[in-house]
């Protein structure tokens, strides 16, 4: 199995998107990152090492302020992550993709999916995470909370995934606004399959029913009973490897 290959986009800013790419067949796969992830997580290593077995191609990238990728995480926002992944498709991927992203990056699969549709053959989501920055940060926040990020721009949330709290910025919160999806229907005509732990305490199930909802009939949710959000365990990534195997 060879490596895959390390790019690195420039962007007119400056700034520096990190990707590894393989080349392969069609349709390719294209790997998001959930908030704070990498793309050499577990999953992500999973769904390539599944591409090089079938000679599939497939990119994986890190977003602005993540990994090795350029930029403070801080001055991140869903504009910018979303623009970092549509740049992505449009300079390292042809064809139609699958896009495969992973809790926050479900909702930038969507998104990405709605801005360029002719370039998504489908849309595999793992915990989504739509519209998080809205329904699942500052609605459950306590005043207190809101009143921190109102009066100094951010709040440290502590993460059970990191010993370090991370900032939620007043930005990050107001730009996510512009992206909400769940209000109305999700007009995409792409297969959609999603995989949802039901012991997962940041995307709760039923969430992920708002979200299915909303899209159109080729949709189909498996719930994982004892899954949890990262969906890491090998039976939840061999869930992962055979739902992408049925869409291809």
């Amino acid at each position: 199995m060879h490596d895959a290959r390390s790019v690195e986009i420039v962007r007119d800013s400056g700034a520096r998107i990190a990707a590894l790419v393989r080349g392969g067949s069609r349709p390719g796969i294209v790997w998001l990152n959930g908030l704070k992830s990498v793309m050499t997580g577990t999953k992500a290593q999973a769904v390539d090492a599944w591409a090089a077995e079938r000679g599939r191609a497939c990119v994986r990238f890190d977003y602005f302020g993540h990994g090795a990728s350029s930029g403070d995480f801080r001055d991140g926002t869903v504009t910018r992550w979303l623009d970092d992944s549509l740049t992505v498709i449009e300079r390292l991927c042809h064809g139609p993709q699958i896009l495969v992203g992973s809790s926050m990056g479900a909702w930038l699969a969507v998104l990405s999916a709605l801005a360029r549709p002719e370039r998504v053959a489908g849309l595999l989501l793992i915990a989504p995470a739509v519209d998080f920055t809205e329904v699942l940060l500052w609605n459950t926040f306590s005043p207190d909370v809101r009143g921190q990020i109102q009066r100094d721009g951010e709040w440290l949330r502590p993460s059970q995934y990191d010993p370090q709290p991370y900032p939620i910025t007043c930005s990050l919160i107001e730009d996510g606004r512009k992206h909400l999806v769940l209000g109305a229907s999700i007009e995409l005509s792409c297969p959609v399959r999603i995989l949802q732990g039901m012991a997962d305490p940041d995307v709760p199930w039923q969430h992920a029913m708002k979200l299915v909802d909303r899209l159109g009939p080729d949709t189909e949710l498996t719930l994982v009973k004892a899954g949890d959000h990262r969906l890491s365990r090998a039976s939840d990534i061999a869930l992962l490897l055979r739902t992408l195997g049925a869409m291809s």
